[in-house]
């Protein structure tokens, strides 16, 4: 089930009834009827993955018990592994599989063996790599000890299913959504207004931005080779913008559905492309990914507490299983290994944190430094999307070959096959533009349409704006998915 569609604006005011004048009564009642519509919304794409996400959920509950029963450190580990590798094999065989077997078919063909491994017909489950990593995380700190195992199987399935944030994020961890489910929860008209802002602040990333974006970035790349350099970045721009609209603008929503039920998620996404170096970057993009590989795979390495080269090791581990973690690709792997090299003077110099405060904190606007550091940061972030995007490593280099070449300073493309390109772009960056001016001004806020202070008139009028925009720019027909469903 999508946020952008009809049937998502059906069964979000049902359930929202049900939650609080029919269940209200009772907490196990309500998180029951948590676990049956989220299983609902899930089962909506595809019922037969219901059986997996039930089953790895029984099995995480299990073994964060036996984990902190276990008598002694020994069998804590033991149990420990068990969970680690029963959750990566689950995932790697519906992720990876495929990936693997063709990697060493090709390999053995090199070398002129011909291999007799055949790939699968697999469909990879919806949200599997999101709800795997909430309920990995799990299981981990119960093995740690920050944090005691729950009992109550109905609040455990509630916390791994919760539908706003299923199939694509954040990666709640259980210390701060589980606990959630335990206490009682009463309606808070101002906290469901402003998540009802969050959701429709989420809709205009989505429909307005990083759609329109798609119908340029879908005809650019997939025509790579009759294009120019200046047209292929002009893609590779408006692809950035895609991508972060429709992963953030899927994050707004799930988060502002979440407040509807009086939960609070982690944010995900706090303004990237106001950046001023890739650490800040990596700081503010996807933080709840971002936060869960540092707490459990750099802490664990040795962090920052080691040599430089061990740092510089740790960093190569993290960036690049964050990008084979986005898919079974030579493409993601490589996005996460340029990343990580990208990160490379900031964990060279001695302050390696020098962009920690708000962009232009206190000021109106930055200054030519911070302007240029922003864009500097934009240009590096801009060529790395390009190999998330490209649908292999070598058409890959190809287009940033050609961005990094004279080619750049031709003229773009204006049509392609009757696809008036001009207009199209035109529309793609008057939505970026709108996007990061409200951005620009709630720099400080959680989302854009956190306006909380100002004329009365004045924030009514932008957020019917915002609205009347969305409604105008919907569409009803095509392919209406978050790109992130594919991870």
């Amino acid at each position: 089930m999508l946020f952008n569609s009809f049937i998502f604006a059906v069964y979000l005011p049902i359930v929202f009834v049900l939650y609080w004048f029919v269940f209200n009564k009772h907490l196990r009642a309500q998180n029951a009827l948590i676990v049956f519509v989220s299983y609902f919304f899930y089962g909506w794409w595809d019922p037969r993955f219901l059986a997996l996400i039930f089953m790895s959920t029984l099995f995480d509950y299990l073994m964060g018990i036996a984990i902190h029963d276990a008598p002694e450190e020994k069998r804590k580990k033991m149990f420990m592994a068990v969970s680690f590798i029963v959750n990566l094999t689950f995932l790697g065989f519906f992720k990876y599989y495929n990936f693997f077997a063709q990697s060493l078919i090709d390999a053995f063909a090199g070398l002129g063996v011909e291999l007799q491994l055949s790939t699968l017909n697999i469909v990879l489950p919806v949200g599997i790599s999101f709800y795997t990593f909430q309920s990995l995380s799990y299981t981990i700190d119960v093995y740690r000890g920050d944090l005691k195992p729950t009992r109550d199987p109905v609040n455990f399935y509630a916390f791994v299913s919760f539908f706003p944030q299923l199939v694509a994020g954040p990666i709640e961890r259980a210390t701060n959504l589980l606990p959630q489910f335990y206490e009682p929860r009463h309606f808070d008209f101002d906290k469901a207004k402003d998540g009802m802002k969050q959701i429709f602040w989420g809709l205009f990333k989505k429909i307005v931005v990083a759609d329109t974006c798609a119908d340029v970035v879908n005809t650019i790349f997939g025509t790579y080779e009759q294009h120019s350099g200046s047209t292929l970045f002009i893609a590779a721009v408006l692809f950035s913008f895609q991508i972060y609209c429709d992963f953030s603008g899927y994050s707004d929503i799930a988060i502002g559905c979440a407040r509807l039920f009086g939960f609070e998620l982690m944010q995900n996404f706090n303004k990237p492309y106001l950046s001023r170096d890739i650490g800040e970057f990596w700081r503010r993009w996807h933080m709840s990914l971002s936060t869960w590989f540092r707490d459990y795979i750099y802490f664990p390495l040795g962090g920052s507490r080691v040599s430089k080269w061990l740092q510089f090791r740790n960093n190569m581990i993290v960036f690049t299983v964050s990008g084979f973690w986005h898919g079974a690709n030579w493409t993601f792997l490589f996005w996460g290994f340029l990343n990580g090299l990208y990160y490379l003077p900031i964990m060279l110099r001695k302050n390696k944190r020098p962009a920690t405060s708000v962009i232009a904190d206190g000021k109106l606007f930055p200054s030519i430094q911070e302007v240029l550091a922003v864009a500097v940061t934009f240009f590096f972030t801009v060529i790395a999307w390009v190999f998330f995007r490209a649908k292999d490593i070598q058409s890959a280099f190809t287009i940033v070959g050609r961005i990094l070449s004279p080619d750049l300073f031709t003229n773009p493309a204006t049509s392609l096959d009757g696809f008036n390109l001009r207009d199209q772009i035109i529309y793609a960056f008057l939505g970026i533009g709108l996007l990061m001016t409200i951005e620009w001004f709630t720099r400080t806020k959680k989302h854009g349409l956190e306006f909380k202070t100002g004329p009365t008139l004045l924030r009514w009028t932008a957020y019917t704006a915002v609205i009347v925009i969305v409604f105008l720019f919907r569409r009803t027909g095509g392919n209406l998915d978050f790109i992130y469903f594919q991870f």
